[in-house]
């Protein structure tokens, strides 16, 4: 009697479900008739929305290589849709923003930033990491972000959070969710030094001292240091390939030439690119040959190493403000006085650099001076002896090159990152200070 009724019953269940399935079949086959192109209800239900259209009319645009005068851009979603003769471009449609007497240029790149850091005139580098919390730091970190951004710099490649752990990829990860305003980040973690090279020292010989950089000891070290560096979310993987270690004064290599090529042909390969703190002959050497991508620093550099860059395509990123702002901080009166002699010094490897056809990537050190005054590295190069739109050059077009990014220039189908500032920077460059208009991503964020 059970079998009969247990057999009756998954009969009729069978073929319920046998028409149940067709039933289904049939509202999927519907459901994706209708979103397939070129489907009737594709036509007039399920539209996707348009994408709003903008036309900046400023008196100019630079478009990473040349200012054209009378010039506008034509912005669709986050896209530069056209740039060219304001009178070519088409208004049809578009929202106008009129820039009078403003230059349109690409939002600026910052190549070396620290954003969980703040200037060191107000608290020193080892009260910072050994003294203030991570929630702190963090905390004052979101306010530098949008300085930051305000200041027309958005993008920034951010070169070590100095204690703080992977903080830098979690307020990556807050702008682009739209949880605070700030510029694109380029994370690299923790950053990686040479075991008992780097800092906070001068504590008790027995204590042991969170450091502000990840340590290596060697290839097998610095091969699993890379890879979860990576894993944790790091962009850019960087290295201390000197620093100040050791009895004697001044820079030394911290690793061997086959540690550093193991480190950058891991990062390589995981997809990452990789620059080296360096401001030795011997260390900027060692980090060239291993393959970096960029060197920052190079306060030691010496035509014969700026040659080896140039033939090896390796950027030179300056940080000509650190320098400038630690001089000051230690009483250097400028303008007053005359310049120290670190100062002379970075002065005239810049211009080494610059001789021997180096390429220039604009960044600053921010963080050890205030963010938000970004602008001051492109002004300071100038000063150094570079042509005002040589250092334009720096922070937009050639940026987006070595990042491998759609930013960095004035042109159809690259990321709508513009900026307008009151004056021409091409010939004067402290117009980079009086910023009127910032979009990153097609979205405004002032204006």
């Amino acid at each position: 009697m059970r079998n009969d009724i247990l057999r009756t019953s998954k009969s009729g269940y069978g073929l319920g479900m046998r028409s149940g399935l067709h039933v289904v079949l049939a509202v999927i086959l519907l459901a994706a008739l209708a979103v397939m192109p070129g489907s009737g209800q594709g036509r007039t239900g399920t539209q996707s929305t348009p994408q709003p259209v903008t036309l900046l009319r400023p008196a100019r645009v630079f478009d990473g290589a040349t200012v054209h005068e009378r010039w506008g851009v034509r912005i669709r979603g986050n896209r530069i849709e056209a740039a060219g003769p304001i009178e070519s471009l088409d208004a049809a449609g578009a929202t106008l923003i009129d820039l009078p007497g403003t230059t349109v240029l690409p939002g600026l790149v910052e190549g070396h930033s620290h954003v969980l850091l703040h200037p060191y005139n107000e608290t020193s580098w080892d009260d910072q990491v050994s003294r203030e919390s991570l929630s702190l730091r963090v905390a004052r970190a979101v306010n530098h972000l949008r300085d930051t951004l305000q200041a027309g710099f958005t993008t920034v490649r951010d070169l070590g959070t100095e204690g703080a752990g992977y903080a830098d990829v979690g307020l990556k990860q807050a702008v682009e969710q739209g949880i605070i305003p700030g510029p694109r980040v380029l994370a690299s973690t923790r950053a990686i030094a040479a075991t008992g090279s780097y800092g906070p020292k001068g504590f008790a010989s027995e204590w042991i001292v969170p450091q502000g950089a990840e340590e290596v000891d060697g290839p097998e070290s610095m091969a699993r240091v890379v890879r979860s560096q990576i894993g944790h979310g790091a962009d850019w993987v960087k290295f201390y390939a000197d620093y100040r270690w050791g009895p004697q004064p001044g820079a030394h290599p911290t690793f061997t030439l086959d540690t550093l090529r193991t480190g950058v042909e891991i990062a390589h390969l995981g997809g990452a690119l990789v620059s080296a703190h360096s401001s030795s002959p011997e260390g900027m050497r060692n980090a060239i040959t291993a393959g970096v991508d960029t060197i920052e620093h190079g306060d030691g550099g010496t035509p014969e190493v700026f040659k080896l860059m140039a033939e090896k395509n390796v950027a030179l990123c300056p940080t000509l403000t650190a320098g400038d702002s630690t001089a000051q901080y230690a009483g250097w009166k400028k303008g007053l006085q005359p310049e120290p002699a670190g100062i002379t010094r970075k002065r005239a490897s810049f211009k080494a650099a610059l001789a021997a056809g180096v390429t220039i990537l604009s960044g600053s050190d921010v963080g050890v001076f205030a963010h938000g005054e970004n602008a001051r590295e492109l002004e300071l190069m100038v000063a150094y002896g570079m042509r005002p739109i040589d250092a334009l050059v720096s922070a937009t077009a050639t940026a987006g090159r070595i990042f491998r990014m759609d930013i960095g220039q004035v042109k159809t189908g690259l990321l709508a990152d513009l900026i307008a500032v009151e004056g021409d920077p091409t010939s004067d460059i402290s117009a980079l200070r009086r910023v009127k208009f910032v979009m990153k991503d097609g979205q405004i964020y002032r204006r």
